[in-house]
C-alpha cells in the first residue's frame, strides 16, 4: 500500500563546520531529530567550497580550532551568501570575541561545552530569522501580491506555512489545509487566494459541515426550477459563482458519499450538473479544502473515498495547534489587542507579565480563535491601562502553573515544617522539580517539547534542570 505522504517544505539545511568527529556527530543527531537537514565538514576551506556549490540556510561553525576560522567564513558568507545565517561555536569564551563576532554579523555566539538544547534553540531562531528575510525579499519582489494578512507567527512551523502559501499561490493545484478547529485554516485559504493571479476574482467559502446533505448539494452546484418541492426558481451554485476565482470547502470530511462522488468529478473535469438538470456546467475555479479530521484515518474507516483523498491531497498545508507554538502567543495577543483596542476606543498599553504567563500556560483547546475571543473579552472588561489576569476568562486566569495529569499527587501539597515556616522559594522548589521531571518523562526526555508543554523557553528549562540536578550526561554534547 502506498503511504500517502503530504507535500511539505524541505527542512532548512544546516552546514556544520567542526573538526571533531564526535562533536559534529552529536550536533547532527540533535538537529536531525528535530527535522533539520545537516551537512558536515571539518574546516573553513571545505565549507567555502560547499557554500559556493549549494546554499545553506544556517551555518554553525567552530572557531579557534585548527582549520576553523569562523571570522573568515563569516566574511565569505556576508560577501557571497548574505541570505545565510552564521552561528559561532567558540573555544575562546571571552566577551571580546563574542562582541566582535556579533558586530561583524554573526547571528549567535555559543560556548563550549556545548549543550544540545542551546544549539537547537539557536539554530531554530536562526532558521526563523532566515525564513523571515526570505519572505521579506519575496514580498519586495512581488508588490502586486497581497501580503499574508492576519496570520501572525514566528514559529518555525509557521514560517514553513508562509513559504508554502507563497509557493502554491499561483498554481492550479488543489490544496488541503489540515489542523484543529481554530488554527486559522480559513485565513490560510484567503491568503493563498490573495497572493494568486485570481485575487481580483471572487473568493467563495462554504462550510460543508453546517448544512444538511441536500442543501449542501444545491449550495455547491445550484438547482433548476422544479428540482424539488421548494425549488420555485433556478439557483446558481457556489462553484458557478466562483468561476474564475477560488472556492474554499471547509470541513470536507463532513461530505456524504454521494457528494464525494460529485466532488471527485468536479476536481477532475471542473464540470457538474445543477440539481434537477441534465445540462453540464463548466467552471474555471481553484479549489482549496480544509479538514479538522485526519482524512487518511477517515479513508481507512471507510468514510472518505480513497480516490478523492488522493485528488484533494495534492498539496497539504498542516497548521500546528497553538499549544505547540507557545512562543507565538504574545505576538498573537498583541495583534488582537491592537484590533480590539481600536474597535472599542480603549487606551490599553498591553498585558502584564503575569497575564502573559497565564496565557502561555493555558492549553488553548480552541486554538487561535479561542485566544482571539479571550483578548476581546479582556479588552472589554479591562479598567486600567493594561490587561491583568483578572480580565482573562477563569479558565485562562487559573492557568498560572502547568499541572499535568501525570504529576505525582504529593509534591504540590506543602508539607508543614514544625521548626520554622518555609520560604516561598523553598515551598515551591519541590513541586517545580517534580513537574519538570514528569514533563521530561512524558515527552521522552525532549527538552523542546517539555518546555513547550510547561509554557517556558528551553533556556529557562535548562537552568531549572541544572538547578535541580536533572541534567543527565547524555543530554550534553
Amino acid at each position: 500500500m502506498v503511504d500517502p505522504k503530504s507535500m511539505v517544505v524541505a527542512a532548512p539545511t544546516v552546514l556544520l563546520v567542526e573538526p571533531d568527529p564526535q562533536a559534529v556527530g552529536a550536533m547532527a543527531r540533535r538537529l536531525a531529530g528535530e527535522g533539520y537537514t545537516t551537512v558536515r565538514t571539518d574546516g573553513t576551506a571545505r565549507a567555502v567550497e560547499l557554500l559556493r556549490s549549494a546554499p545553506a540556510e544556517v551555518v554553525v561553525t567552530a572557531t579557534g580550532k585548527p582549520g576553523c576560522d569562523g571570522f573568515a567564513l563569516l566574511s565569505f558568507v556576508k560577501a557571497n551568501r548574505p541570505e545565510t545565517v552564521v552561528i559561532f561555536v567558540a573555544e575562546d569564551g571571552s566577551v571580546e570575541s563574542a562582541v566582535r563576532a556579533v558586530r561583524q554579523g554573526a547571528f549567535d555566539y555559543l560556548h563550549r561545552p556545548l549543550d544540545g538544547d542551546d544549539l537547537l534553540l539557536s539554530v531554530e531562531r536562526a532558521a526563523q530569522h532566515q525564513l523571515l528575510l526570505a519572505e521579506r525579499a519575496r514580498s519586495n519582489g512581488h508588490q502586486s501580491r497581497g501580503p499574508v494578512t492576519d496570520i501572525v507567527g514566528a514559529n518555525l512551523r509557521m514560517m514553513r506555512v508562509f513559504e508554502l502559501i507563497d509557493r502554491v499561490a499561483d498554481s492550479r493545484a488543489t490544496v488541503l489545509i489540515t489542523g484543529e478547529s481554530g488554527t486559522g485554516k480559513s485565513l490560510v485559504a484567503r491568503a493563498i487566494h490573495q497572493r494568486s493571479g485570481r485575487r481580483d476574482q471572487r473568493f467563495v467559502e462554504v462550510s460543508c459541515g453546517a448544512l444538511p446533505e441536500m442543501l449542501l448539494e444545491t449550495e455547491l452546484f445550484g438547482h433548476v426550477r422544479g428540482a424539488f418541492t421548494d425549488a420555485v426558481g433556478d439557483r446558481v451554485g457556489k462553484f458557478a459563482a466562483a468561476d474564475g476565482g477560488t472556492i474554499f470547502l471547509d470541513e470536507i470530511s463532513a461530505a456524504s458519499a454521494a457528494l464525494q462522488m460529485k466532488l471527485l468529478r468536479v476536481l477532475q473535469e471542473r464540470s457538474f450538473e445543477p440539481v434537477g438538470s441534465e445540462q453540464t456546467v463548466t467552471a474555471d475555479v481553484r479549489v482549496i479544502l480544509a479538514s479538522n479530521r485526519d482524512l487518511w484515518s477517515e479513508v481507512e474507516a471507510g468514510r472518505f473515498r480513497r480516490d478523492l483523498y488522493y485528488r484533494v491531497n495534492v498539496v497539504n498545508i498542516p497548521l500546528p495547534p497553538l499549544r505547540e507554538r507557545v512562543g507565538d502567543i504574545p505576538l498573537l495577543a498583541g495583534h488582537f489587542l491592537e484590533r480590539f483596542r481600536l474597535a472599542n476606543g480603549k487606551l490599553i498599553g498591553g498585558f502584564s507579565e503575569e497575564a502573559l504567563q497565564r496565557m502561555r500556560s493555558y492549553a488553548w483547546p480552541g486554538n487561535v480563535r479561542e485566544l482571539e475571543n479571550c483578548v476581546e473579552r479582556a479588552v472589554v472588561l479591562c479598567r486600567t491601562g493594561r490587561i491583568e489576569p483578572g480580565d482573562l476568562p477563569d479558565s485562562v486566569a487559573g492557568a498560572a502553573t502547568f499541572l499535568p495529569d501525570y504529576a505525582p499527587s504529593s509534591p504540590l501539597a506543602a508539607r508543614p515544617n514544625r521548626g520554622r515556616t518555609a520560604t516561598l522559594a523553598e515551598a515551591l522548589a519541590g513541586p517545580e522539580k517534580e513537574i519538570i521531571r514528569s514533563a521530561l518523562a512524558v515527552h521522552g526526555g525532549s527538552r523542546k517539547r517539555a518546555a513547550e508543554a510547561l509554557g517556558i523557553d528551553r533556556t529557562t528549562l535548562y537552568k531549572k534542570m541544572k538547578k535541580y540536578g536533572l541534567l543527565g550526561a547524555d543530554q550534553v554534547l
